[in-house]
């Protein structure tokens, strides 16, 4: 039987959608109690970047809305993980920024998640994971541009 363009499509979705919803699941389990992976990865971001970002740019970011963006956000000001300020130029903006509890809280998170995606890494192979690193990032691209 030849495989179509439609059915390598189908099995290539279909091992993303699993690895992601497992990859998550796991991951979310593992987190500090009441970190959420939204919360990580928006400190994680921000800790990176270590730059202001208003909540439109957050939200644009992670393709969530900015509502579900501002959800995230109130969660981690109410435990102090980031500060919210007003934008001095223009009272409607705001910027956000990650507080030394984020970046604590940040690096417990992935002091966490670290081993857990490492034996993963190291179980399926580094030179394969290296391989199928430029794959991945150019569906992910391709995706991104057609947002």
């Amino acid at each position: 039987m030849t495989e179509t363009v439609d059915d390598l499509s189908v099995a290539l979705f279909s091992e993303i959608f699993m690895a992601d919803q497992l990859a998550r699941n796991r991951l979310s389990r593992a987190l500090p109690k009441g970190m959420e992976l939204s919360h990580f990865s928006v400190l994680n971001h921000l800790a990176r970047t270590n730059e202001e970002k208003t909540p439109a740019q957050l939200a644009k970011t992670f393709h969530v809305t900015r509502g579900a963006m501002t959800n995230t956000l109130n969660k981690l000001e109410w435990a102090g993980h980031i500060h919210v300020r007003p934008d001095w130029d223009d009272a409607r903006r705001k910027f956000v920024s990650i507080s030394p509890s984020g970046r604590r809280a940040c690096k417990a998170a992935f002091e966490v998640i670290a081993p857990i995606v490492g034996e993963v890494v190291a179980a399926t192979g580094a030179d394969k994971v290296r391989s199928a690193l430029p794959v991945l990032r150019a569906i992910r691209e391709r995706l991104d541009r057609a947002d």
